[in-house]
């Protein structure tokens, strides 16, 4: 006999590689669209901070401008070589929290990880409050409305990010570049001006200089500085989040770093350099970026283009919270710091809860500050610089236990950072304490001591456990399943079918209630039972109140009474209709056993979903 046989026409496909997820993560270019949007759009309210400060000593004060933002220009570099060392140290993200709690200890860590939870809830805020009041500054009418535009934008940033981190970024890469663009190209024009091309933005508003200037001292500086430093928000996102960039994760996340550190750098200088040349003075109601463009452009359409770019990118630099803060939960969770619930990832690389989470507080805010700016900044800054300053402080321990060559430059750089951002946060508290900031001096403790709590009680949760400990083997004991009934139903008779796979003994209960029609029912019920005679006690369990539940419970605990060794499960048996509309049909009674059974007794609740042909 001949057996045919039969060559294939191909060779077999081979095997796709299994998906990994790196797809959803980021690259370098779209890893800077989407955690350092809010360093670079702070260049909006940076240097309008130091103006602000440096008003108090009149026209005077205005010509410090350019020093104290070169300042914070040094102190961003040393930023961004301490933050491209905690990248490569620390390639798990983390950031300040990651760094104390290696090097400087537990209770050290969780004021660091406290602190960049306040920074990013407080980013989320002010970048969407600072958007819309640049909206405002080229559309004074929308000034009543500010609040209801901020909780909309707040809405669609939390919308695109449930979608992913790297869907995000995929959209916010072009805001990015026409506003990077935009400010660039009023800093080159700007330069080419002896005099403002256009004043409109700021004619027919007040004026915020002091009438009564005080000297330029030192602290007035330091105060000056310490308000600027507001713009260098952002710098530590990159290196919180590495584990979303694509491999090599450290090198992709230290080169977004630098990129972000040099453009941002150029934006700082150049945009003082232009308040200095053009002798801008601060206005009640315009933003001093918006002041700049009228003079560098002109009051025309470009000077919308940059209002509009800078309002889309201000409002989308809260992006920078939502790709660092739900990573930043997910360490906390996994060291039993925060619910374990903050660590699950869906698909996408979405850390869902901590994105909504974020998006909650974020609301509350910006209802407390009623969409004010100048609320929030002065809180704002003191979370951004005690991280900072933990983190460089860190660093040092690091770099002094490694001894690696030059250890030793790269330590001093890292403590005089840490010197300056420290005495920058102990000037803000001090300065804006009336002004705020003394909420977050008491919430900066609360959230330790919260996280601590959270952290006793999986230690006695996981004590209670037995977690790390060999268990007893498992034994089989007598159990007893039972099943409530109200009616003799289809739903019935597959709650004492599913119940016989589950125990030795099954029990039907029915509660009955002293008034005459329901007593009728049961006897029904009993008449019924008896015709169908399905092999099953049916228990009649008297309550005088007119409850469910806690008969039910009641008569789990006298069963357990009676049989010690006995285990009882509690089969509660429920319809799932076909349409979802149905669902607002249904009497939820299986809820109400199940929360009463749970609380009251020790058996374990079975809910069997009978789906509806």
């Amino acid at each position: 006999m001949t057996v045919l046989t039969s060559e294939p026409d191909s060779a077999p496909a081979p095997e796709e590689p299994p998906d990994t997820g790196e797809r959803h993560r980021l690259t370098a270019v779209t890893g800077l669209a989407a955690l350092s949007l809010d360093a670079m759009a702070s260049v909006a309210y940076g240097p309008e901070a130091i103006v602000l400060v440096l008003a108090a000593a009149g026209a005077h004060g205005l010509g410090f401008t350019l020093p104290v933002t070169l300042a914070i220009a040094a102190l961003l570099a040393v930023l961004v070589a301490s933050y491209r060392q905690v990248i490569a140290a620390f390639p798990d993200g983390g950031g300040a929290y990651a760094v104390a709690k290696k090097h400087l200890g537990r209770r050290t860590g969780l004021v660091a990880a406290a602190s960049l939870v306040l920074d990013y809830v407080l980013n989320v805020a002010v970048a969407v409050t600072a958007g819309v009041a640049a909206l405002t500054s080229a559309f004074p009418a929308l000034h009543e409305d500010r609040l209801w535009l901020c909780l909309a934008v707040l809405v669609l940033i939390t919308a695109v990010n449930l979608r992913g981190i790297v869907d995000s970024a995929r959209l916010f890469i072009v805001p990015t570049v026409v506003f990077v663009g935009s400010v660039l190209t009023l800093i080159a024009v700007g330069l080419f001006r002896s005099a403002p091309v256009s004043t409109a933005a700021s004619d027919g508003h007040a004026s915020v200089l002091a009438d009564d200037a005080t000297t330029v001292g030192a602290l007035l500086l330091l105060k000056a500085f310490a308000s600027g430093c507001s713009a260098l928000t952002g710098v530590e996102a990159i290196a919180n989040a590495v584990p979303v960039f694509r491999t090599p994760r450290a090198r992709r996340a230290q080169h977004a770093e630098v990129a972000l550190g040099a453009v941002l750098g150029v934006m700082l200088i150049g945009l003082s350099v232009l308040i200095s040349r053009f002798h801008l003075q601060p206005v009640e109601g315009v933003t001093v970026l918006a002041q700049l463009t009228d003079a560098a452009l002109g009051h025309n359409a470009a000077f919308y283009v940059v209002q509009f770019a800078t309002t889309i990118l201000l409002a989308l630099s809260a992006n920078t919270s939502f790709g660092g803060l739900p990573v930043l939960l997910k360490l906390l969770a996994r060291d039993n710091h925060l619910p374990h619930v903050f660590a699950l990832q869906a698909d996408r690389q979405v850390h869902r809860h901590g994105v909504l989470a974020l998006a909650a507080v974020s609301a509350a805010l910006l209802l407390f500050s009623g969409g004010d700016t100048n609320t929030l900044v002065p809180l704002f800054a003191i979370g951004v610089f005690v991280s900072f300053t933990i983190a460089q402080a860190g660093m040092v321990v690091h770099l002094r236990g490694e001894r690696r060559r030059g250890w030793r430059g790269r330590a001093l750089l890292n403590g005089v950072g840490a010197l300056l951002t420290g005495v920058s946060a102990v000037v803000v508290t001090a300065t804006k304490f009336q002004d705020g900031a003394w909420l977050i001096v008491i919430t900066l403790p609360l959230l330790v001591i919260a996280f601590e709590a959270v952290r006793r009680a999986y230690g006695r949760i996981g004590e209670r456990l037995g977690i790390g400990e060999v268990p007893e083997p498992p034994h089989r004991a007598r159990s007893v399943v039972v099943v409530p009934v109200s009616d003799l139903t289809r739903l019935t008779c597959e709650a004492l079918s599913a119940a016989a796979c589950l125990g030795d003994e099954v029990r039907a209960v029915n509660v009955v209630h002293p008034d005459t029609e329901h007593r009728a029912r049961s006897y029904e019920l009993q008449r019924a039972w008896a015709r169908w005679d399905p092999g099953v006690a049916l228990v009649l369990v008297p309550s005088e109140r007119r409850s469910l539940g806690h008969p039910v419970a009641a008569y789990v605990r006298e069963t357990r009474r009676a049989d010690p060794g006995t285990r009882i499960t509690v089969l509660i048996p429920e319809t799932e209709p076909e349409r979802w509309w149905h669902r607002l049909l249904q009497n939820r009674r299986g809820a109400v056993v199940a929360r009463a059974v749970r609380r009251e007794t020790d058996a374990l609740i079975c809910r069997l979903r009978f789906r509806l042909p």
